[in-house]
């Protein structure tokens, strides 16, 4: 039975493309470059829709549970903080406030959410450093545990954090990534320093993902039947892996994940499950040494646990390939102002946004409910077709300065 709890929420907002594509005309400022990619105006939407019904609502309740014994770790894309800054102050306060308490870890994600570790993984590594330092000013903590975009793990990427000085990475626990092995323990490749605390899948998107659907057999889950579950888990700790997002947006508060997050915290302490954050586990469940060899393919947490949700279509194959030429011929032209908006252009998010093209099933509902709905306006191959082409007149419009 398992007495040890690690609660790992990542937050994330992305900067999302502006479609239908616009026409960048020759000449364009440089500095007016990015308002004909980016849809400015649709992300202040969103984030501010998010920020009522999550972060507000969500970090007020957890540094409650924090004041009374709840541990937890938070990490932040660069994508949500540069918006916060600009559009939400009392948000921004809000999370520094809860990050401010001893009972809550900050997290160093990779600050793009994007793939930058595919392209150039000596730059992943300048930017995961920098990420690291932006969070520590920012929250004034140490920041020593890692994690990437969706929870993205590879053999090339373990030995990038483990350069970087990170303590431990957290990554996504699927059976065929462990040997077989449980993912209730502290992990370690073998015969390196760097630890690597597992996502339990199953657990995780109980709450992440079946929570609010009344057609799971468990619905509506109590939080005496989830602690239950968690303390029976066999090993040394449980780590939970879940979107910030999670709590109001994902799953609205006339849910009751709110009242159920609160119980749970009750729950937990009856069954003597003690809560650690992530820098904890690693110092403390060292032994005895669990061992795994990272699969050289890479995990996420999104789909069935590898890159297909992400490469699985056609679609995204052929995004995933702009992506590249974006990417270098930027770096061609020297310019850190379109290196800058190449990188924003490599987000995951908009490998995630088309997973539902030529495909069903609860990972295609889950791509699309994260689709902006003008979009739709466009049709599934109007989005595919706009989207191709936001890349295509970027890389066109490089051609003056390469």
């Amino acid at each position: 039975m398992t007495e040890n709890l690690v609660v790992y929420t990542v937050v994330h907002q992305p900067k999302r493309l502006k479609l239908p594509a616009q026409v960048i005309p020759a000449g364009t400022p440089l500095d007016d470059l990015a308002g004909l990619i980016f849809d400015e105006a649709m992300d202040r939407r969103y984030f501010d829709q998010v920020a009522r019904a999550a972060y507000l609502p969500a970090t007020a309740m957890f540094r409650d549970l924090t004041r009374r014994g709840w541990r937890m770790s938070i990490g932040f894309s660069n994508s949500f903080l540069v918006q916060a800054e600009a559009w939400g102050p009392r948000v921004m306060d809000s999370f520094k406030r809860l990050c401010a308490s001893p009972n809550v870890e900050v997290v160093c994600v990779e600050p793009y959410h994007s793939w930058l570790f595919y392209l150039d993984i000596v730059e992943f590594k300048e930017s995961m450093l920098w990420a690291r330092r932006r969070l520590e000013d920012l929250f004034q903590k140490p920041v020593t545990v890692t994690d990437t975009t969706e929870m993205f793990m590879s053999n090339d990427v373990y030995f990038a954090l483990q350069q970087c000085g990170f303590s431990g990475a957290f990554m996504e626990g699927r059976a065929w990534q462990l040997a077989w092995q449980e993912p209730t323990h502290v992990f370690r490749y073998p015969g390196q320093n760097m630890a690597l605390l597992a996502r339990h899948h199953e657990l995780s998107d109980d709450v992440g993902y079946r929570f609010s659907n009344s057609s799971w057999s468990m619905w509506p889950l109590s939080p005496e039947t989830y602690a239950g579950w968690l303390r029976d888990s066999w090993g040394d700790v449980v780590t939970l892996g879940w979107d910030f997002e999670t709590f109001g947006e994902h799953h609205r508060k006339d849910t009751g994940i709110f009242g159920f997050m609160r119980a749970l915290s009750t729950q937990l302490k009856k069954r003597k499950v003690r809560m650690m954050l992530p820098s904890e586990a690693i110092a403390e469940l060292d032994q005895p040494r669990y061992e795994i060899p990272i699969n050289e393919y890479g995990t996420t947490w999104a789909g069935e646990g590898g890159m297909e949700f992400f490469l699985g279509n056609s679609a995204q194959q052929g995004l995933f390939r702009l992506m590249h030429h974006a990417y270098n011929k930027a770096r061609l032209t020297g310019d850190p102002r379109l290196i800058e908006i190449a990188r924003w252009l490599l987000q995951s998010d908009n490998l995630h946004l088309i997973q539902w093209f030529g495909r069903s099933g609860s990972p295609a509902e889950v791509s699309a409910y994260f689709t902006p709905d003008e979009w739709w306006e466009l049709g599934a191959n109007g989005i595919i077709r706009e989207q191709q082409r936001v890349y295509l007149n970027f890389i066109r419009a490089l051609d003056e300065y390469v």
